[in-house]
């Protein structure tokens, strides 16, 4: 929920209360004091920068949101629900920068860890299958919009029209 810079900072400012309270003899509240240290340390690990960082992506700030996401020490370390995110905004950044290769990889680590809805899902999903058609790689597409087939009735209009228009596209390239 915290930038890394704002979380040092609330995190010495807890450190120096720390310090103060420990010197006054107030264990109980220093106690206190400690335990929101290792709370903003576990919430960095489990949750990472990512709602800031999904906060400028939905804004179409891509590079301040990639500079974000970079600032995750280690993404595999994140909660599974938010690793599902993390890719799926790192493929989106990677998506704008038009670095399909990457964008692709980041897009198939999404699709394997749930993400906030089943469109996010099928998106994921369809956003590998789009990049493989560009790159000639029909089978692969073709596989993963058949993963799409089983979320048919929890998906909107909008992502049914997108399928539909892989498929006929597929349909072109494909003996």
């Amino acid at each position: 929920m915290f930038t890394n810079r704002t979380r040092l900072f609330i995190g010495i400012i807890f450190l120096l209360s720390l310090a103060i309270l420990v010197n006054m003899r107030l264990y109980e509240f220093a106690a206190l004091a400690l335990m929101f240290i290792v709370l903003l340390g576990w919430d960095y690990i489990r949750q990472g920068t990512l709602v800031v960082a999904a906060k400028c992506f939905h804004h179409k700030e891509f590079d301040k949101a990639e500079r974000i996401l970079s600032e995750i020490f280690r993404p595999e370390w994140l909660s599974k629900n938010r690793r599902g995110y993390y890719e799926f905004l790192m493929g989106g950044v990677c998506l704008q920068k038009q670095d399909f290769e990457d964008a692709e990889k980041h897009y198939e680590i999404a699709a394997q860890y749930p993400l906030r809805s089943v469109n996010d899902h099928v998106a994921a999903l369809v956003h590998v299958a789009n990049i493989s058609i560009r790159q000639g790689n029909y089978d692969k597409a073709s596989a993963f919009l058949q993963l799409t087939e089983k979320y048919n009735d929890k998906i909107n209009a909008k992502m049914k029209d997108v399928i539909h228009r892989l498929h006929q596209e597929l349909k072109t390239h494909k003996p």
